[in-house]
């Protein structure tokens, strides 16, 4: 269903469970999350039976017909910008871009625009079907600024929805290359901390106790061996911030070019004067889930940018 259709006509569903009016026009509308759906209710967009109701938590409506108005949605506040995109895969429901170090993902003090939001909004005009009756596109994961790769956005309000219960529940299969600092001992681990806002600085996450933090588990492998330093595959179990920085940080061996998390000190940049990295080691190489509208298994891999290429080249044995 787009939601840029004025009406939705049908029945409600014939059941004899006593369904809330909210949760029985969600079945029997396709396309529109449940949140949705209550809110133009609220406001005043659904007939039954001719009649205008308002309140989602009516009950005993079953087998009811109904006329649900769909507004044009409004614009969101952030502009569309042509902002050249490196699109891997796009349908009607979502869109897979690379993410090239250095663009922020959302719109925020600092960074009003020149974002992947202004750049989506320009890419997929005319295609948004209004995630929350905002024309937007429906951001359900970032990158970091300074980290490269993979990333999935949400073209329609049903996508959203299914894409936010895919990480909610987990099910989305990550995998990131990282040039780590020092040669990490066992070559293979999972590292299993909590992540919550570090007591020093509060702009740096860290590993902190089960009470103050959010359960995190990153599965990592030393993929090759380098001078001084190794490239890591780490696989997430979870998705929170920063966390395959702080949890490499964690375990002693910090991305290099980690303006957060390293040291200068520490790091293989104070050694090698001939090699200049200033951004964080870190790029989504592989992303894979179940596509929430067409169920088909999605899967794609990238290879690192070029300065990531021209650092590992120049670190090999």
């Amino acid at each position: 269903m787009n939601e840029g259709q004025s009406t939705i006509s049908g029945t409600l569903p014939d059941s004899q469970k006593k369904q809330r009016l909210d949760a029985a026009l969600t079945e029997a509308v396709e396309g529109l999350s449940r949140e949705r759906v209550k809110a133009l209710i609220s406001s005043g967009n659904l007939l039954i039976d001719g009649v205008k109701f308002t309140d989602p938590s009516a009950k005993k409506l079953n087998g009811k017909a109904f006329e649900l108005n769909i507004p044009e949605p409004i614009a969101g506040p952030a502009l569309a910008q042509d902002i050249p995109l490196d699109v891997v895969f796009e349908d009607t429901h979502l869109i897979i871009i690379n993410k090239p170090a250095g663009l922020v993902v959302h719109p925020a003090a600092g960074h009003a625009d020149g974002t992947l939001v202004n750049a989506l909004l320009h890419h997929c005009r005319g295609q948004l079907s209004g995630i929350g009756g905002v024309s937007r596109p429906g951001i359900v994961h970032r990158i970091d600024k300074d980290t490269s790769g993979l990333m999935v956005a949400a073209k329609t309000d049903a996508a959203h929805q299914g894409l936010s219960a895919l990480f909610a529940k987990h099910d989305i299969e990550r995998r990131y290359l990282a040039i780590v600092n020092g040669r990490p001992n066992p070559a293979s681990a999972t590292i299993e901390g909590s992540i919550g806002r570090s007591n020093v600085n509060r702009k740096k996450m860290a590993v902190v106790g089960d009470d103050r933090g959010k359960l995190a588990m990153t599965h990592y492998t030393v993929k090759e061996m380098l001078d001084g330093a190794a490239l890591v595959e780490c696989t997430l179990e979870t998705g929170r911030t920063h966390q395959v920085r702080v949890h490499m940080t964690h375990i002693g061996h910090s991305l290099i070019g980690d303006p957060l998390y390293g040291t200068r000190r520490k790091s293989l940049l104070s050694r090698r004067k001939d090699i200049q990295f200033g951004r964080q080691a870190l790029h989504a190489a592989s992303l894979g889930f179940v596509h929430p509208i067409t169920d088909e298994k999605l899967m794609f891999s990238i290879d690192f940018p070029d300065d990531m290429q021209e650092l590992f080249m120049k670190l090999r044995v």
